[in-house]
């Protein structure tokens, strides 16, 4: 097994007024993107006008200063920063993210208990006084996104090993089976998941992730699906299965392309489907890819036209 040292050294004891800060969009790279490579930061999505952030923020505050300095927080009225809530793929509120090394690393919707806004103040407390795993973390990720498949599964495995509860890197060990076409271990994995890691939103992406990979290996040939589409507009099941097919081939942004003109055409054909097949597809996708931020937005304007 991989051993993870102390390869950090924790943030120095700050003053508690720096531990929690407003901030906008000008300064959201200093506050959340720069201060997350050194220590983690939670950031608050939140508004006026929201009642339930009314007691969320208070109690997220609470547990942060009582962190001792190995976490801070950023608040962001999403009235105010509509591009960076938009960005971040914020659909509702209170929302809230966990930044580290950069990158959203875990996060919670909505109004929760006390005990789970201290479990996640600790989690995320942890991840830079976390023997290494933290780092370990980001480089898995790095070795799959370049295509080091065997380091980064015994990677995510030892991180396992040390953290059994680490959804991260149980979702990143399926990935990589996902990468390497074994779609039967990937799909166990999820199946076995812990009930307290199955519904988390790393989970859900290889869920996503596992039904594309099944679509496309019954997709039909582009070329004749496309050609049936330009023979006959309105032929709704040929689009749907185009954007299959162009899914398949690694054309994303055009598959999401021709589900929004089959969604504009008709949104509710075979209940919703090309709806359904977007949010797949967003689902898959990190949130901050451009693919779904288009996306997203596109969608919202046929929704609410």
């Amino acid at each position: 097994m991989i051993g993870f040292g102390d390869t950090t050294t924790a943030p120095a004891p700050v003053p508690p007024g720096d531990l929690i800060k407003d901030t906008t969009e000008a300064s959201f790279m200093a506050d959340v993107i720069e201060m997350s490579q050194t220590v983690p930061v939670i950031v608050d999505f939140w508004a006026p006008w929201c009642g339930p952030c009314k007691t969320l923020g208070p109690a997220l505050e609470a547990g942060v200063k009582g962190a001792g300095g190995k976490v801070r927080m950023v608040k962001i009225d999403v009235d105010q920063n509509q591009r960076i809530a938009g960005q971040l793929r914020i659909q509702s509120i209170p929302m809230v993210y966990a930044f580290w090394k950069g990158q959203p690393v875990d996060g919670f919707q909505g109004a929760v208990p006390g005990s789970e806004i201290k479990a996640f103040v600790d989690r995320v407390a942890a991840l830079a006084g976390d023997g290494g795993l933290g780092e370990a973390l980001v480089a898995a990720e790095t070795m799959l996104d370049e295509g080091a498949f065997a380091d980064a599964a015994e990677t995510f495995a030892a991180i396992l090993g040390e953290d059994p509860a680490n959804a991260v890197a149980y979702g990143g060990l399926a990935r990589t089976h996902l990468a390497i076409g074994e779609m039967d271990q990937a799909q166990a994995l999820v199946d076995a998941a812990p009930p307290e890691m199955a519904k988390t939103k790393e989970i859900e992406a290889v869920r996503a992730q596992i039904e594309l990979a099944r679509q496309a290996a019954n997709a039909g040939p582009e070329d004749v699906l496309r050609g049936a589409v330009e023979a006959e507009p309105d032929n709704l099941q040929a689009r749907f299965d185009l954007a299959l097919a162009l899914h398949a081939e690694g054309r994303v942004d055009e598959a999401v392309d021709a589900l929004l003109e089959l969604f504009r055409r008709d949104r509710e054909w075979n209940d919703g489907a090309a709806k359904a097949q977007l949010f797949t597809i967003f689902e898959a996708l990190k949130p901050q890819d451009p693919i779904v931020l288009k996306g997203r937005r596109k969608l919202s304007s046929m929704i609410f036209a």
